[in-house]
């Protein structure tokens, strides 16, 4: 299986993740008034109901939940479970941004040699948690092989190693 081991499913991109909603509405608000995504069209040969969103190459598909009444919400925030996360160009910028929208958020920085990585934490409104960092200051540095790059970096190397057009928001 040595052959496998570099991308044994020959994967191109991350393409979407779906999230399950009480309300889909308010989820679309939340996605395009706080994160900047865009709804996009969704195959009309679907019979529930959903949207899907687009933004920084990535897809959000939500999907309403079957039971939204009994759908268990995360009220506590913690670094250390599921989450996406969000490069930004500026902390500040998006601290002052959450304070004035009134979302309740978390900070954390990490330190690894010298490098200091900003985080805060906030959940969607179904307690699905985002995060958004500076997290290309922090080097990606491989177990073996290759040379020292930034997040952004092995992402744009990637793309132009496939010859994938860029897209920019």
């Amino acid at each position: 299986m040595k052959d496998n081991t570099g991308n044994p499913l020959h994967l191109t991109s991350l393409n979407h993740i779906s999230l399950v909603c009480k309300s889909v509405e308010e989820s679309i608000d939340f996605y395009v008034n706080v994160l900047g995504f865009v709804p996009v069209r969704r195959p009309g040969s679907f019979d529930f109901n959903g949207a899907w969103l687009f933004s920084y190459g990535i897809g959000i598909h939500l999907l309403q939940s079957e039971d939204p009444e009994h759908m268990n919400k995360k009220d506590e925030i913690n670094p250390k479970d599921n989450h996406i996360s969000f490069q930004c160009e500026s902390m500040g910028a998006v601290e002052k941004k959450l304070k004035d929208m009134g979302i309740h958020y978390v900070r954390q920085r990490v330190e690894e040699g010298g490098v200091y990585v900003d985080q805060l934490f906030f959940h969607d409104p179904d307690g699905f948690m985002i995060e958004i960092c500076n997290c290309d200051n922090l080097p990606v540095i491989p177990l073996a092989g290759e040379m020292v790059r930034s997040c952004s970096r092995v992402n744009l190397q990637m793309i132009q190693q496939q010859k994938i057009p860029v897209v920019r928001p």
